[in-house]
């Protein structure tokens, strides 16, 4: 009888480990590294002030969502994980430390002083003023601005002024009207590729939230290779960076016309994988995590926990019910309530 208890007991713990751990061993096995090399520039790290240039006709609503995504990056408030501050402290991985970034100046150029159509030049000299070392300016196009490359090769980009002062700048488009099926995928169904449903935007606003996952897209970019010569894969000129080399990866099990398993608000029906200040809900992309040279996605870090508070809960109940109750109970219980430390340690120590 001894020998039966002996073998259900070690049935059980197999048959645990097998659940929880086939998957990531699995992906282990088949994923190949992703590699971006240091080139031994300098990144922008410690406190740096965002400057925000509103080109063309934005409102207060939209304006204050993308502003609320910025100031949730760094939050000192703790909303409710996964959190969008979780998904920007993989940039504090790269050499150097953390990147905090806090609102700067805020300029609003409704009237389109050079125009509806831009080209590089132009954005480059919106992004000189202020020109202040140790911040970004952040030019944000509204839907009716055409510019030199946006919805045929780029949602948004980055770079830096010349001159002895270089001050680092990104450039981002609403694609509401022009190209939502390229620059605001998943909420709008692509232009190429399989045509699957369009995701409900968490904010309302399909091109603001587009904007946010190409925001997010340059402004890691930004911090981990503000000048060219930072983390990339690739050539100089067509870099692969820490967003970038991860595109069309929002959550796990992620493939081309699939975003992944996201959460999804009740109320709206809208998808989401991080949460912000001020109740806000964002959709953010993976970003290559240096320590482990994978696409890090903040939903499988956090249903992994869930998984592994799930699987002490019902190790915990199987030892109460043994403590209880005795017998065969009993005899679980005492192997269990050890083996649940031991469990619940270990899974500390694969999430930390």
């Amino acid at each position: 009888m001894d020998f039966f208890y002996r073998f259900t007991t070690n049935l059980s713990l197999l048959l645990l480990f097998f659940f929880f751990f086939a998957t990531s061993f699995a992906a282990l096995v088949k994923e190949q590294p992703l590699v971006l090399k240091y080139h031994q520039g300098p990144l922008l790290k410690g406190k740096i002030t965002v400057n925000l240039i509103w080109y063309g006709q934005f409102s207060p609503t939209q304006r204050s969502i993308i502003v609320g995504f910025i100031e949730s990056l760094n939050s000192p408030a703790s909303p409710p994980p996964p959190s969008a501050a979780s998904w920007w402290r993989t940039t504090s991985k790269y050499k150097g430390g953390a990147s905090t970034l806090v609102i700067g100046s805020q300029t609003l150029d409704e009237n389109y002083s050079m125009g509806k159509s831009l080209k590089t030049m132009h954005i480059t000299a919106l992004a000189s003023k202020p020109n202040r070392v140790g911040s970004i300016n952040v030019v944000l196009t509204a839907k009716d601005v055409a510019v030199d490359g946006f919805c045929m090769s780029r949602c948004g980009t980055h770079g830096s002024t010349r001159g002895k002062t270089r001050v680092a700048y990104a450039w981002v488009g609403n694609p509401e009207t022009q190209c939502p099926g390229m620059c605001a995928w998943p909420f709008h169904q692509p232009v190429y590729g399989p045509q699957t449903p369009p995701l409900v935007a968490p904010n309302g606003d399909v091109g603001i939230d587009g904007m946010i996952i190409n925001l997010a897209t340059v402004l890691a970019g930004t911090v981990t290779n503000p000048y060219g010569n930072g983390y990339f894969q690739g050539p100089a000129t067509a870099p692969l960076e820490a967003v970038s080399a991860c595109t069309g990866i929002f959550g796990s099990g992620a493939y081309p016309g699939y975003a992944g398993n996201l959460l999804v608000d009740k109320s709206t029906g809208a998808s989401f994988n991080a949460n912000g200040v001020g109740g806000r809900k964002f959709l953010l992309p993976a970003m290559w995590d240096p320590e482990t040279s994978t696409c890090k996605t903040l939903c499988v870090m956090f249903w992994r926990k869930n998984d592994w508070v799930w699987a002490c809960v019902w190790l915990r109940i199987y030892s109460h019910v043994g403590d209880k109750y005795g017998g065969f109970g009993q005899h679980l219980g005492c192997r269990f309530s050890v083996t649940c430390k031991l469990l619940c340690l270990f899974g500390k120590l694969l999430l930390h």
